[in-house]
């Protein structure tokens, strides 16, 4: 399988979905402003201002690990230390917002998050590093038997 591929459609997939949350927490934030919502006696204001952050945050978030996924599709090299956690935190995170969504958005969504997880996850599995192979024993004499264990 091509790992170039793969990894350019995960960053555009990843990129895609920051843009996504970023456009969904701004509505969310929008809503709330307009509606003067309050939650447990917070202030609306407060809540809408959070909303915008958090979805900035995380979408800068996603943001870079779809840049992070793009360098390595562009120079079909392996991430380095920084790009791996960067790469493992974004599979823990869609694995758990995964499971999160099954219940709260359906089906669908989960199959969402579960793709772009196995994106993710094919791509660092396909950039691991390689070990190099350990020789075969090989046998201590000139092609004869080996000697048989004294008892």
């Amino acid at each position: 399988m091509a790992r170039r591929p793969v990894a350019v459609v995960a960053a555009i997939v990843l990129l895609a979905e920051a843009v996504g949350i970023v456009l969904i927490n701004w509505f969310f934030g929008h809503a709330v402003h307009r509606q003067h919502m309050s939650l447990g006696g917070v202030d609306s204001d407060t809540m809408s201002t959070t909303t915008y952050v958090m979805g900035g945050v995380f979408g800068f978030y996603l943001a870079v690990c779809g840049v992070v996924l793009l360098i390595a599709g562009v120079r079909d090299r392996a991430p380095g230390r920084f790009g791996r956690i960067v790469l493992i935190t974004c599979a823990v995170t869609h694995g758990v917002l995964g499971a999160l969504t099954v219940g709260l958005v359906g089906w669908a969504a989960f199959a969402f998050m579960m793709g772009v997880l196995a994106l993710v996850v094919l791509v660092l599995l396909m950039y691991a590093p390689r070990l190099p192979a350990e020789p075969a024993d090989a046998p201590s004499g000139e092609g004869s038997p080996p000697e048989p264990a004294a008892a």
